[in-house]
């Protein structure tokens, strides 16, 4: 799919209507004047300033304006056109050096040749685009299951990754099928069927470990600037998650580190489980094997608990509470918990052999003198085994979904069979099932009873062939027999239903969804429009988060990002689980709220943590709970400070205009740049920090031609973001080098700092909300765009105006466009 808004400066009325410099229709009174082709209007535009560099002879950049003279060439040299386009919208054409157009002449040919384009995309035929079989990814594979059998493990996370097209998984064209998942969803059959009809299988306990982000790093013995009693800020602690098969109890194990200093009071470690402490275990700095006054090395050491969790993923945290509390004034350097806090006396155990009490008294005077470091202890590595005493037999909630006959724990009679099949079919096909299809099933029923085994063997025999059915793995849409094979159709209602559904939630129908397909009403616009409002309100739509946001703003990539641990050490999991929940509760704001799209860009709030507050500078917010945060008087606001984006798009080791202006060009303006061509060298960043800025470097690596052309346009977006380092934090300077965060983009126009760039970006929000639909729209019909498509992201941009691009006007305008609604005809050219 190609790009369509390009980036460019925006055109006031005035300049749009006039086309001075150019062939006019004049006035006309009576006989009305043929109007210029495109390419008679652009001609001398052309003339006076391209066709020196970019003639047959020359072609410049591979573009030989000469043959885009001839009739129609919208059509047959599309490529060229944009091209063309792009490069006077941006300023880049002519190169500095040149004699310029004027502005006007420059806003005449813009406007006539999108015109041109846009009358060229309407004559096309009419086409509603056909969406391959689409077999479901691994998130809705999982949101499926869940929801027709209410099961709690997620069995798609054993599949190979999905492949990507378009930028998103979920492209009916890219998601094969090999057979090796094909054994995969036979497995994964049985094991689901099973689980839902008679409970999880029985586990033998197994151990898992996780380490707090390995052994290389080396412990922490500053005081933090900010204290948070909990520990959960501090690197003394350790944060994973962890996916707990079933419902069961666990024994945790937490491996200690460090030294504790003389003399201080015991030391508290908590578990937490999803942001909730749940258990406290203590030990004291003079128990274990032995008495002694010195500093105590709990290397080796272990505490160790039993807990009863559930089913699933679980955000884990072991840290030590209070631990800079009842530090003895020895050890020197300020005591973050402000508490006042005196030596301990000297006091020996029952016991105590009296011919030792003069050397240990001695001992215990010359610690008290010394000025140890200061605290250093810390959980090392959390290991989990289990289950053990796990639950028994099939979920409450499972056996309903299956057996709806009214009685799910025994007593069926042979009326029960049809019913059973016919919910769990129809559910699972995401339509009715036929009168063949539930024959079979009830067959299979059949056949497991006269083999001797139970009626609810048969049940699950029969759920396993729903689950590897084709109609459960693809959502498959038919062409209509009546409809003409050349003209599009509309698809059925549950084909609608399952779009809409898999659009927001990821998921199949629910029941209320479902009930407007089976009763015909879903298309009407009342029915629509209130299933639309529901279904944005409820919890499944933070789907469009994970999925969807996830993927067009690439945040998802945080779970692989590795930033240097040398120069970033305060990097660790809590930061980034943290990073990410920030930018997927504030995209579920916007939906939830149903704000304006341009909030995502604009927007002086966020969502945060302790953790994450404390990194950002930002006071006020305790404990690890999320809320809304206001950013006035910040440096923060919209996405593009959010430290989910700043991160993806750095190096490990250091920030990158090229990667952040590319990634602005890509998912906020929809003019991604092409592939740099081969050969390019690579930016020398070895002094980077020390004599040279990286602004400085790039600008020596722009005096190649080659690199010149691209980079003229992504080096000064990324620049506007060159106060926040690799990993969010903002700063002033890089190493000794002062940044410069200000841009100067090819068509004049110069800002600085984030705040500028913002300023910039609203002033050409029309090509943000362009690209956020087409992104959007992708994303709905599981399918890349085509020129065909472009009249309709324009006509969803147009009316979505008038709601200030309200997230809901846009997701309206979206399902009850045609490419939504309608299915074109196989026999299309």
């Amino acid at each position: 799919m190609r790009s369509w808004h390009l980036w460019g400066p925006p055109l006031s009325l005035s300049l749009l209507v006039s086309m001075a410099g150019l062939p006019t229709l004049g006035n006309q009174t009576t006989k009305t004047a043929p109007a210029p082709s495109l390419e008679q209007a652009v001609g001398p535009y052309f003339a006076k300033h391209c066709v020196t560099c970019h003639d047959t002879a020359n072609k410049a950049g591979g573009l030989d304006l000469k043959a885009l003279q001839k009739p129609n060439s919208t059509q047959h040299a599309r490529e060229a056109w944009e091209s063309v386009l792009q490069k006077v919208q941006t300023g880049e054409m002519p190169p500095k050096g040149l004699p310029r157009p004027t502005p006007t002449e420059n806003a005449a040919v813009i406007r006539r040749i999108q015109s041109a384009l846009e009358q060229a995309d309407k004559a096309l035929p009419s086409n509603s685009g056909r969406v391959t079989a689409h077999r479901l990814n691994r998130a809705e594979y999982n949101n499926t299951v869940q929801e027709l059998l209410g099961v709690e493990f997620r069995p798609a996370d054993d599949f190979p990754q999905d492949d990507s097209g378009y930028g998103f998984d979920n492209i009916g064209d890219v998601l094969s099928l090999s057979s090796s998942q094909m054994e995969k969803y036979v497995a994964a059959a049985e094991k689901i069927a099973r689980t839902a009809v008679f409970g999880p299988e029985r586990l033998a306990p197994t151990l898992a470990r996780h380490e707090a982000g390995g052994r290389d790093i080396p412990l922490r013995t500053d005081v933090p600037a900010r204290y948070d009693e909990t520990g959960l800020n501090l690197p003394n602690a350790l944060h994973t998650t962890h996916r707990f098969p079933v419902n069961g109890e666990y024994l945790f194990k937490l491996g200690l580190n460090g030294t504790r200093p003389l003399g201080s009071e015991p030391l508290a470690f908590t578990l937490w489980l999803d942001g909730k402490k749940v258990q406290t275990l203590t030990i004291d700095a003079e128990g274990g094997s032995g008495f002694t006054f010195d500093r105590q090395d709990l290397a080796g050491r272990t505490l160790e608990c039993r807990l009863k969790v559930s089913a699933g993923d679980h955000w884990l945290a072991a840290t030590i509470e209070r631990l800079y509390e009842g530090l003895p004034p020895s050890c020197g350097g300020p005591n973050p918990s402000k508490r006042k806090v005196t030596p301990r006396e000297f006091k020996l155990p029952p016991g105590f052999p009296p011919e030792r009490v003069a050397e240990f008294r001695k001992r215990f005077e010359e610690r008290q003198k010394e000025k140890p470091q200061l605290n250093d202890a810390r959980v090392n590595s959390l290991e989990i085994g289990g289950p053990y005493a796990q639950a028994v037999g099939p979920r409450d909630t499972s056996l309903r979904k299956v057996f709806v006959c009214g009685h799910p724990r025994g007593g069926h009679t042979a009326a029960c069979t049809p019913k059973i099949l016919k919910s769990l079919a129809s559910r699972a096909f995401r339509r009715p099932a036929t009168p063949k299809e539930l024959d079979r099933l009830a067959q299979l029923v059949a056949l497991a009873q006269k083999s001797g085994d139970s009626y609810e063997e048969g049940i699950s025999l029969a759920l396993q062939a729903v689950l590897v059915s084709p109609h459960f793995l693809f959502r498959i849409e038919r062409d209509q027999p009546t409809a003409k094979p050349s003209t599009a159709h509309p698809i059925t209602q549950h084909e609608l239903a399952s779009r809409l559904s898999y659009f927001l939630w990821s998921s199949m129908p629910d029941d209320t969804l479902r009930a407007c397909a089976d009763s015909q009403t879903l298309r009407k616009p009342e029915v629509l429009q209130a299933q639309i409002k529901r279904m944005l309100q409820s919890p499944k739509a933070h789907a469009l988060a994970e999925n969807f946001a996830g993927q067009w703003l690439q945040f998802r990539a945080l779970e692989s990002v590795k930033p240097d641990r040398e120069r970033f050490p305060g990097f660790d999991n809590y930061l980034r689980m943290s990073m990410r929940q920030e930018t997927e509760l504030f995209f579920d704001s916007i939906v939830k709220d149903d704000q304006s799209i341009l909030t995502l860009l604009l927007g002086k709030y966020t969502f945060l943590n302790e953790r994450l507050a404390g990194f950002y500078g930002i006071p006020g917010v305790t404990g690890p709970t999320f809320r809304r945060v206001d950013l006035t008087g910040t440096k923060r606001g919209g996405i593009l400070t959010q430290a989910s984006v700043l991160t993806v798009t750095s190096y490990p080791n250091r920030t990158s205009p090229v990667l952040r202006g590319k990634w602005i060009l890509e998912n906020i303006l929809n003019a991604p740049p092409p592939n740099p061509p081969p050969g390019v060298p690579n930016l020398d960043v070895s002094a980077v920090g020390s004599s040279l800025s990286l602004r400085q470097q790039l600008e020596e690596h722009r005096k190649n031609p080659t690199c010149a052309s691209c980079h003229a346009r992504m080096d000064p977006l990324g620049f506007g973001l060159e106060n926040f380092d690799a990993i969010g934090a903002w700063r002033k300077s890089d190493g000794t080098v002062a940044i410069d965060a200000s841009g100067s983009l090819p068509d004049g126009r110069r800002f600085d700092g984030a705040e500028g760039l913002k300023t910039i970006l609203q002033a050409d929000r029309a090509k943000f909300v362009d690209c956020f639909t087409t992104k959007l729209l992708t994303y709905a019909l599981g399918r890349g765009l085509e020129r065909y498509d472009r009249p309709t992201v324009q006509e969803i941009v147009r009316r979505s105006a008038a709601q200030n691009y309200k997230f809901s006007s846009l997701v309206e305008e979206i399902v009850t466009s045609k490419p939504f609604q309608l299915r074109q005809g196989k026999g299309t050219p």
